[in-house]
This record gives C-alpha cells, structure tokens and sequence, in this order.
C-alpha cells in the first residue's frame, strides 16, 4: 500500500484531457506522486500506450470493486421514487460509471486525492494530505451554496425527520469533481449499512433526483449518513484558502501557465472544465478554435511532451459546423426536457 496518492476516471474518449491531466500533475503536483486511473470501461487502449511510458501512473484492475460500487448505485436508483414513476426507464446518463470513482475507498492509496478527468491540477496537495490527518473528507467547491430546489440533498424531506436540520446538512454539501479521503473507509459493512438505510429504510428519499441520476448526490448522502468529518476550503476561516475552481464561472489569472483566483491570486487547486465535452477538446486539440475558456493553459499541459505537435494557430469553425452542433446540441436538450416532462 502507498501512502498517499492520487485517482482520476478516464478510457480513451477523454484521452486528450487525462494527458493533460498527468502532465499538469507531473508539473504542479509531483513528478513522482503515484497516479491510478479507473476505467470509466473497457475502451483503454490509448490509455495503455500513453502510460507506458509513465512509471508512476497505473490502472485500477479489482473488478470484484468496481461491481460491488456499481451494483450499489444501480440498486439505489432502483428504489428511488423517480425510478418507478418515469416512464422512459433508465434514461442514458443512467447506464454510465461515474460512481466507479469510489473504488478509491478500495485502492492502493492510504491517503488520496481524486480529479475529475475534465481538470487540471494547479498547485500541491500538501494541504489536502495535512488535513486527512483531521478530517475524513476534504473538498474544494462551493456546492453549499446551491439553492435547495438544486441542492444534492432534499433537505426538507431530511429536516421532517428529525435526525438532521439545514444548518447541519447545508455545510456538507460538496461536488464530487475534487476530493480527499482515506482507504477503507466505506467497507463492505458500511455499504450494507447505507444500503439498508437508502432502501428498506426508504432514505433513498433523501437525495434530490429530479430526473436526474448523479453519482455526486449520492455521495452527499454517504458522506452526510457515515456522520464522516468533513472540511471544504470555500469554508475555510482562512481567507487566503476560499478560491474559484470552473472555468466557465470563475475568473483566474494565468502566471507561467498556473492559474490563481482573480481577487487576491490565491492558488487554486484545479481548474474545473466542467459543461465542456470532449469532443471540445478533441477538436481544439486538432486546431480548431473552439470557444472554450482558458484553452491555452490547457494546450499547454496537453502537449506539454509533445509541443512541436501543437496546433500552430486555432482556426474557426465553419458556419456549417456551427449550425450542425447547434441543431444537434438542441436536440440533446430537447430529449432532456422530454424525459422531465414524462419523469412523473
């Protein structure tokens, strides 16, 4: 067992985003620190070859864990409300394996941190590490703040029971794009102790689905159920540590290709290309002039190794494409409105 390392979720789709992911790690973290990539599935050969090169980076291969996490998320969705009532079972963002990420709590790492594959690392983790020796959980994100309609946990249907009110339940609420926690600590046991709880108990109520499965919602409610300590840096009493995190929200400041929070250039921990596909990034990395946010700190790191197989210059999509992925992107909200309509 190493005693500290780190874990992301990639396969060949966001081949793209996990180079430039170890690349920023290698650069801001530690050239040394260990690296397991999870498989989202079984599509990896871009992966194998890229890693081959790299000592410290391997793949997560306990297939008795990643069913185990699976087979638990299925089943809990299963017993939702929402699953029932819908009539267009098992929704596509259903069927994927964003809730392979907890195989981490069954790694080679004591102590870990998770990226989320669409990020890229900006400082060290010596800070994260420090504070696993105090807390169970460590985040970095500013989920606390989501109104309730949109929060991750339904909090009235929790205050009406009793065992938790908002004050308590609203500052334990966290993404799930950026953690820190220690091996072992969901064990076998303990899953069957929440599985329990969510379905003969019915507290699967407690995660506030609404038309949508998230792998992050019930996180929030095994960390809030584990009664596990938690800290998040956008609570920090100290200033200097509440910082932004997307790309799309937050305005940085790029200093030597590391990016610091606009107001004050604190260090962030990572930039969060969160509602960028990667196909944005397959085709910015082809040299088309893609309208995503910081993309140069981002080629940067991606061909880091590589720079003479940058694109030169970023050429604009064509009109033609423009509307293409347009009717197509409405196409794809229009079947997420369909579903909600039908959800009840």
């Amino acid at each position: 067992m190493e005693p500290h390392g780190i874990y992301t979720l990639a396969n060949d789709v966001v081949y793209d985003q996990l180079v430039a992911l170890l690349n920023s790690i290698e650069m801001n973290v530690s050239p040394d620190i260990p690296v397991c990539i999870i498989p989202y599935d079984d599509r990896l050969d871009k992966v194998k070859q890229e890693i081959a090169s790299r000592p410290n980076v391997t793949i997560f291969n306990n297939s008795e864990s990643i069913q185990r996490w699976e087979k638990f998320a299925h089943q809990v969705w299963a017993a939702h409300a929402r699953a029932s009532k819908t009539k267009l079972s098992n929704p596509r963002w259903y069927g994927g394996h964003l809730q392979r990420k907890f195989v981490a709590f069954d790694g080679p790492f004591d102590k870990f941190v998770f990226y989320d594959g669409d990020s890229l690392a900006m400082k060290p983790l010596d800070d994260v590490f420090e504070k696993l020796e105090t807390y169970n959980f460590v985040f970095d994100d500013w989920e606390h703040k989501k109104p309730n309609p949109v929060a991750a946990l339904n909090i009235s249907v929790i205050e009406n029971t009793g065992i938790f009110q908002e004050a308590e339940i609203r500052p334990n609420l966290h993404c799930g794009s950026f953690w820190g926690s220690r091996r072992g600590f969901f064990e076998p046991s303990e899953l069957s102790r929440l599985k329990d709880l969510l379905i003969d108990k019915k507290e699967v109520e407690w995660i506030n689905i609404d038309g949508w499965w998230d792998d992050v919602f019930l996180f929030n409610y095994m960390t809030l159920r584990s009664n596990g300590s938690l800290f998040n840096f956008t609570l920090s009493p100290n200033a200097q540590e509440r910082t932004g995190n997307c790309a799309d929200a937050d305005p940085f400041v790029n200093i030597d290709n590391v990016l610091y929070n606009e107001q004050g250039l604190k260090p962030i921990h990572r930039i969060h290309y969160m509602n960028y596909s990667s196909k944005d990034f397959a085709r910015l990395c082809q040299g088309e002039d893609v309208d995503l946010l910081y993309k140069d700190v981002f080629l940067y790191y991606r061909f880091m190794k590589e720079p003479d197989k940058m694109p030169k210059e970023l050429k604009p999509q064509s009109l033609m494409e423009k509307s293409q992925r347009k009717i197509k992107s409405m196409g794809q909200k229009f079947k997420v409105s369909l579903y909600r309509r039908f959800k009840k």
